[in-house]
């Protein structure tokens, strides 16, 4: 992880710029139960019901060292650093129903009932700790108890043609990171902590969507309308703290923002000429509004951006695989930060050999080395400029062999809505 950070306020001199080693590390066991039932009625019609379970349970572990003149090398700083006891359990049982109407019309309707429970344990105290948290409660306990209602309609107007029409709601729970309490430095002046106090937030959809297919090519389209309550968003804010040679200290914060209105449409191509390629692209734009405010200052938003995808899958000379997945996402902006287009390129190549029993294949991930998170901050109380890089170009080369059991071929995967997913 590569992080720099070009602040608008900077020491009087260099002497003042601390030398610190930061260790994050972060422990996670997940554990899945699933149950499904399928209970075909006649040829048109089907019901379906099943359990799902998902625990998490994750620990972060953030360690903090100072440079200290005296001694001439890091020490620990225990008053920097601390851990953190994350638990998320997750039951939701589920029910669908599908039947045809007449030769045209179908229907699909679920219902899930969902219980979230989230507990969070700070294994540490300190006195900087307790200028920031003030009357957050650092050990919490949360129960969250949901319906939500899905529906589909179809209608064929040909054998490779058809409308449809769908709802759905669905709930965003806060990631272990966004309501951990304790305040983390990314820099001596700036301050990231979660907020324990962060309810989940709750949209519902309504698309409609056009498909239509040919011998070689599948084009499907829609439009969307989403509404989501109790949205995130980060705030930066003056705490009122300053550093030992007089610059304030700014914190970052997540909260519950009132609402998030997002409308776009989004189309996608796949083009199979012949059984050794496969072409695949999608386009989004959208435009979302938000609209809230944070100790009295409103922070709403309207903004409008886009995001495109391309992968291909091409079989070589020699019965070689070559994969490639590009990603863009274009500037957006909210109250506070703008963020800069960004975009990568990913390459993979594989073949079997011996017999089929092994694979030899190369990989490279940001091939340009671009995928690079850029954004600026104004605030009337200071500004700043970012650069995020999760990991520079990456190369890896692998060898696989199987003994007794055959090559297995991955089904594919879900793209995310922000695009940031690896294909390879």
């Amino acid at each position: 992880m590569l992080t720099t950070l070009d602040e608008s306020v900077t020491s009087p001199t260099t002497d003042l710029i601390s030398r610190q080693n930061l260790f994050e590390t972060e422990k996670q066991q997940d554990i899945l139960l699933q149950m499904d039932y399928v209970l075909p009625i006649g040829e048109d019609s089907q019901f379906e019901a099943g359990y799902r379970g998902t625990f998490e349970d994750e620990i972060t572990t953030y360690d903090l060292e100072d440079f200290n003149e005296t001694v001439g090398g890091f020490i620990p700083n225990t008053d920097l650093s601390n851990d953190f006891t994350y638990y998320e359990d997750v039951n939701a049982f589920y029910t669908q129903y599908g039947n045809k109407l007449g030769k045209k019309l179908s229907f699909l309707a679920g219902l899930r009932l969902e219980n979230t429970r989230l507990t969070g344990i700070l294994n540490t105290q300190s006195d900087f700790l307790q200028e920031f948290s003030g009357e957050v409660d650092l050990n919490f306990k949360k129960n969250y108890l949901g319906l939500f209602p899905t529906a589909n309609l179809t209608f064929e107007i040909a054998e490779r043609e058809n409308i449809t029409l769908g709802y759905n709601r669905r709930i965003n729970r806060p990631r272990g990171w966004f309501i951990n309490p304790f305040p983390s430095l990314t820099s001596r002046t700036n301050v990231f902590q979660g907020n324990p106090d962060l309810d989940p937030a709750y949209s519902n959809t309504f698309d409609l969507g056009y498909l239509k297919r040919w011998d070689k090519l599948t084009l499907t389209s829609s439009i969307y309308y989403q509404h989501e309550t109790n949205s995130f968003e980060r705030v930066q804010e003056n705490t009122g703290l300053f550093t030992t040679d007089g610059i304030e200290i700014i914190r970052s914060i997540p909260f519950n923002l009132a609402t998030n209105i997002r409308t776009g449409a989004e189309g996608s191509v796949m083009y199979n000429p012949n059984r050794k390629m496969r072409f695949t692209g999608s386009f989004n734009i959208f435009q979302f509004k938000s609209d809230g405010s944070f100790n009295g200052r409103e922070l709403g938003t309207t903004n409008t951006s886009w995001f495109a995808r391309f992968n291909s899958k091409i079989t070589l000379p020699a019965k070689i695989d070559w994969q490639t997945n590009f990603f863009y996402r274009g500037p957006s902006a909210n109250a506070q930060t703008e963020n800069k287009s960004i975009y990568g390129l990913n390459l993979a190549f594989s073949k079997d050999i011996l017999k089929g029993n092994g694979t030899v294949s190369l990989n490279v991930r940001d091939l340009f080395n671009t995928f690079k998170r850029q954004s600026y901050t104004d605030t009337p109380f200071f500004t700043s400029d970012n650069e995020f890089q999760w990991r520079v170009r990456q190369i890896t080369a692998s060898f696989m062999y199987r003994i007794n059991e055959q090559k297995k071929r991955g089904r594919p995967g879900r793209d995310d809505d922000d695009g940031e997913g690896e294909a390879f």
